[in-house]
């Protein structure tokens, strides 16, 4: 078969259904060879960097404006965790907001207690560990947060 890129590479197609095969060999020819892809990414490392840094400079800036507006806490911890635990913490209280009160049956009374809740979690390692959470999940994970996890600001509580 002749790829996209020119080259010819022999690709067996006999582990696909037969009446599969002919689309995915139109497929297989319009891109390029293994080799020239691979090729083409290990370059293009330089651009996803900045799509990457760019993405991550816009995700911190709105999870900054979210935690002003809604009075969250500055987070604690290494300098290196900081930032990334105030976006897992902004993009678990949306998804939360989204599930619990948009789509689900919260008022804004329940709502407002658990911000309140998370408003005492100022370990950004806490929100970073909890960044996969299932977002209905965040009133029980807040329930098991440890004494640690509310931070050197919270421990006189």
């Amino acid at each position: 078969m002749e790829h996209a890129c020119s080259h010819q590479v022999v690709h067996d197609l006999s582990n696909r259904p037969a009446d599969k095969r002919a689309r995915f060999a139109r497929w297989l020819a319009a891109k390029d060879c293994t080799e020239c892809w691979k090729a083409a990414r290990d370059t293009d490392t330089e651009s996803k960097e900045e799509w990457l840094a760019a993405k991550r400079a816009a995700e911190q800036k709105a999870a900054l404006a979210w935690a002003r507006q809604f009075g969250m806490p500055q987070l604690e911890g290494p300098k290196k965790s900081l930032d990334w635990g105030e976006r897992s913490r902004h993009q678990l209280m949306t998804a939360a907001h989204t599930a619990l009160v948009i789509e689900g049956s919260w008022d804004s009374a329940d709502w407002a207690e658990l911000e309140e809740r998370a408003r005492t979690i100022t370990r950004a390692g806490w929100w970073i560990d909890q960044r996969d959470a299932e977002s209905t999940d965040v009133l029980e994970l807040l329930d098991a947060a440890t004494e640690a996890d509310h931070g050197t600001e919270n421990s006189f509580r």
